[in-house]
């Protein structure tokens, strides 16, 4: 049976229930939660989910693991078609901290098939069999990086989601220590303390994830490194390369491959 709505699952029947869903070009889902941990897979579109902590992208083909309770935000970019599984927290516990990770062609069809389940079933049932399967093989998926770490400093936040909103911006230090009505060196100390690196190494780890997001939806490298504040493509290519262990061009065609592979 698939559901279309989280409000219809019958979470007291079964620990995994899911459903498909669709969000059109610019969808915005205010900041929620949910009581069970969310495994959500993006077929089509992309994504952007944002936490308290954590601003994450997810493209086509990969997963999101949200632990049971974490308040998120949800944008789009272009339509989205998505697969839901909601699992109690019971079964499984990567942490209290969400993951974005690749997927096989095995495991996006194993929640396919989780979707079309008659509930409810045995544990030993073959459903039972196939949803702990699943579960095994989310262990074995490898994470990706592809997110930003977010200040707690509301003043620090709303630097960086101007940043976020324009990844080309080339602002100093001294210009945005002012936004956020901070001297130079408070600013420089508190947005280490709070994010783990300097504000040069953030944006540019904010530009590398919002390239990936670019080139998963085909657009080209060199719109991709003028896009997000690079002066040519060579120099974008570089610090690509040095991040990731692959030139974007190179990205951009298994990426081609990916979806291919998917289609098929």
């Amino acid at each position: 049976m698939i559901f279309k709505r989280s409000a219809d699952l019958p979470f007291s029947v079964q620990p995994v229930v899911g459903l498909e869903d669709r969000y059109p070009s610019g969808f915005n889902d205010p900041l929620h939660a949910h009581e069970q941990c969310q495994l959500a897979l993006t077929l089509s579109g992309m994504m952007t989910v944002m936490t308290a902590e954590t601003s994450f992208i997810l493209p086509p083909f990969r997963a999101m693991w949200i632990p049971a309770s974490t308040h998120h935000q949800v944008t789009t970019r272009g339509a989205v078609v998505f697969n839901t599984l909601y699992i109690d927290k019971s079964l499984r516990a990567w942490g209290n901290h969400c993951r974005v990770f690749d997927t096989t062609p095995l495991v996006r069809a194993l929640i396919g098939e989780i979707l079309h389940f008659r509930l409810p079933y045995a544990p030993d049932s073959r459903e039972g069999r196939l949803t702990a399967l699943l579960l095994d093989e989310l262990d074995r998926m490898p994470d990706l990086n592809l997110q930003v770490t977010m200040p707690s400093d509301p003043r620090l936040a709303r630097v960086c989601r101007t940043i976020l909103s324009d990844p080309s911006d080339t602002c100093d230090l001294d210009h945005w220590s002012r936004e956020a009505a901070m001297g130079r060196r408070t600013f420089t100390r508190l947005f280490r303390q709070q994010t783990g690196m300097g504000l040069a190494a953030w944006r540019q780890q904010a530009r590398m994830v919002e390239a990936i997001a670019m080139l998963e939806q085909g657009i080209s490298v060199t719109e991709v490194a003028y896009s997000v504040g690079y002066d040519s493509p060579s120099a974008f290519s570089a610090v690509f390369r040095r991040i990731f262990g692959a030139a974007p061009s190179a990205y951009a065609a298994n990426r081609a491959v990916h979806t291919a592979s998917t289609i098929i």
